[in-house]
């Protein structure tokens, strides 16, 4: 191999060596910024536990101003109060979850509050998936979960349980309407999977029904007209 030869080659692998050491960094980067959940009693049917969520901030422009959590099957919203929250910030039940919000917190600073939950369903693990907005709209979503092998690159919050307490029982969550003040997610915050969504129509409207009598009418009748029109000809 020449010296010309050898010299591009090395230019290469040094090209690539750095590319892939960017990408690297770059996922570690990524990684690096998460949302997480901890309880105080991590047991299934466990009663009156306490609930930690930390969102750490990865924007260098703006401050959280909005929690949106989705509350995992056996915590209906009712089971839930606001424990601990950053100053100002308020808590609104909705259909499957709720938001927790207030003034934008300083560019850099974790968003962490904590509820407290009546009593913990008899599961494994359970899942919170959580969109975090920001000051200047920036929007972050955790509300991935893992399918086989694959990790995903942003996991919903995530909470392991050990085995219920011998004797313990499953009692029903509470239930009733969400607080009026209740609000939907904004309109560029995309629902996290598993939520509620309305019943798609199943196409048997009366306006459809009739438009396709009617259809079926102009069918038969341009018919009839072509059949009268051909045997006229034909005598």
């Amino acid at each position: 191999m020449s010296t010309y030869h050898y010299a591009c080659a090395v230019r290469r692998v040094a090209v690539v060596g750095a590319a892939v050491v960017t990408l690297a960094l770059t996922a570690a980067g990524t990684a690096s910024a998460h949302a997480e959940v901890e309880a105080d009693k991590p047991q299934a049917l466990a009663e009156n536990v306490t609930l930690t969520f930390v969102s750490e901030a990865e924007s260098d422009a703006a401050g959280f101003t909005r929690l949106r959590v989705v509350l995992p099957e056996g915590i209906a919203p009712a089971d839930v109060t606001l424990a601990e929250a950053p100053e100002g910030w308020k808590l609104k039940p909705g259909a499957d979850g709720y938001t927790l919000g207030g003034p934008a917190l300083d560019t850099g600073v974790d968003a962490e509050h904590k509820i407290k939950v009546r009593r913990l369903p008899d599961a494994a693990e359970l899942p919170f998936k959580t969109v975090e907005t920001y000051s200047d709209g920036e929007v972050s979503r955790w509300i991935e979960l893992p399918e086989g092998d694959t990790e995903p690159a942003q996991p919903a919050p995530v909470l392991k349980l050990k085995a219920a307490a011998p004797g313990a029982k499953p009692t029903a969550s509470s239930s009733g309407p969400a607080s009026p003040e209740a609000s939907a997610p904004a309109p560029s915050e995309v629902s996290p999977a598993g939520d509620t969504t309305a019943a798609e129509d199943d196409g048997s409207s009366p306006g459809l029904v009739a438009g396709g009598v009617l259809g079926a009418l102009l069918v038969v009748g341009g018919g009839a007209w072509w059949l009268v029109k051909r045997r006229t000809g034909t005598s």
